[in-house]
């Protein structure tokens, strides 16, 4: 029996709305296609494909398009981590050096010792002190940028060159969205002592069936995979990675547990469907539930918003009433966020404007895809919780 939005309890009539907001984004130039997906209670209640995968090619928007996810790998490979930490191999406040020994020693960039030492939770919640190359907002930055951090030739020559970088601040003390995520896909090569990329597919991609979700693109896939666009001024999207000559259709000598990964809408959301499951898909069991408790969970010192933890120069949530667990950001006060929300949904974004959120409470999954770099142009993923949320009716 076919099931409408009315059975779970979503207003068929008002789902209207997200698809309003999207094709004004794209009749305005702004963005080259979109797809739209709401769920709730596992079942798909809206799945919308609008505009273009690629502009120029004028190829219509599918629904098994490829996209650059970037951050939204974040979540996965922290997923990846906790799958070991489940398995008795660490836990949370053991010293990242225990494995890491070259991160035994680091200091701050000021020259000052360390409070304490990282510990593989901060690296999950980005308070660990590392940072980017491309925030140009430090001179940690910088020295990130020098070294070729985000460019290197493997996870191991990336650890080697942070080991000789200061850290932006001791460990604990502050939040900074950073490399840290890239540091934990190292420590699930490190632990498991299986290729990072390949632990992903044969633990998690495999057993949910994410088949579409790799570091790169197959030739036999490159017809489904999206151009990816930048902002210009004025609001216009200038292609910036051409679907056909994508620097994603070759593996990558570095797969970035940070933002490496390229999905599909059907393949995330069986990722976030596990995840509201409370580990669990169909059968297949990738964390227990209480793991995925422990990591939706604000672990902030004192329970703080991400305000009170000092402001990244980027990221991919507001800062606001919103605190942050082992792999993602956690609402924490609406009210205090300014945006429709329950306490307790978790989410996450990625540089090409890519967004997820779930909600435990609605039982409701809710998943943007386009391609527009930065993701911090338009205010569409605040606009697309609130067109999602409006459409529920019980």
């Amino acid at each position: 029996m076919k099931v409408t939005p009315e059975d779970l309890g979503i207003s068929g009539a008002r789902l209207y709305k997200i698809d309003h907001l999207t094709r004004r984004y794209i009749d305005e130039g702004k963005l080259a296609g979109t797809i739209s997906l709401v769920a709730r209670r596992g079942q798909i209640a809206h799945l919308q494909c609008q505009g273009k995968m690629d502009i120029e090619a004028d190829k219509p928007m599918i629904e098994d398009a490829i996209f650059r996810i970037y951050s939204m790998t974040k979540p996965i490979t922290s997923t990846a981590l906790m799958m070991l930490y489940e398995d008795g191999n660490f836990q949370l406040n053991d010293p990242v050096s225990r494995y890491i020994p070259k991160f035994k020693d680091l200091k701050t960039y000021d020259g000052s010792p360390v409070e304490r030492e990282m510990t593989i939770r901060d690296l999950l919640t980005h308070t660990a002190g590392l940072t980017y190359g491309f925030m140009h907002s430090n001179p940690v930055d910088k020295m990130y940028r020098d070294q070729g951090v985000e460019g290197s030739d493997s996870l191991e020559d990336m650890i080697d060159k942070l080991s000789e970088i200061p850290l932006l601040f001791s460990p604990g003390s502050q939040w900074n969205y950073s490399v840290a995520t890239d540091v934990c896909g190292y420590l699930v090569q490190k632990i498991s002592d299986i290729p990072f990329e390949v632990f992903l597919k044969e633990q998690i991609f495999e057993p949910l069936g994410m088949l579409d979700t790799d570091f790169y693109v197959p030739e036999e896939k490159v017809h489904r995979l999206c151009s990816n666009y930048e902002y210009t001024k004025g609001g216009g999207a200038r292609l910036l990675d051409p679907a056909e000559s994508s620097t994603y259709l070759n593996k990558p000598k570095l797969p970035s547990g940070g933002g490496g990964l390229v999905s599909t809408a059907q393949d995330y959301f069986r990722f976030g469907q596990m995840l509201l499951n409370g580990g669990e898909l169909e059968g297949v069991q990738i964390l227990g539930r209480k793991t995925v408790e422990l990591m939706t969970q604000n672990h902030l010192p004192g329970n703080v918003d991400l305000n009170a933890m000092g402001q990244s120069s980027f990221s991919e949530t507001a800062f606001d009433g919103v605190g942050f667990g082992l792999g993602f950001s956690v609402m924490l006060d609406p009210a205090k966020a300014q945006i429709l929300g329950s306490e307790g949904e978790f989410s996450w974004g990625g540089m090409a404007s890519t967004f997820f959120f779930v909600d435990p409470s609605e039982d409701l999954l809710v998943i943007l895809l386009t391609q527009l770099v930065p993701s911090t142009i338009y205010p569409i993923r605040r606009e697309l919780r609130v067109t999602a949320y409006q459409t529920l009716i019980d």
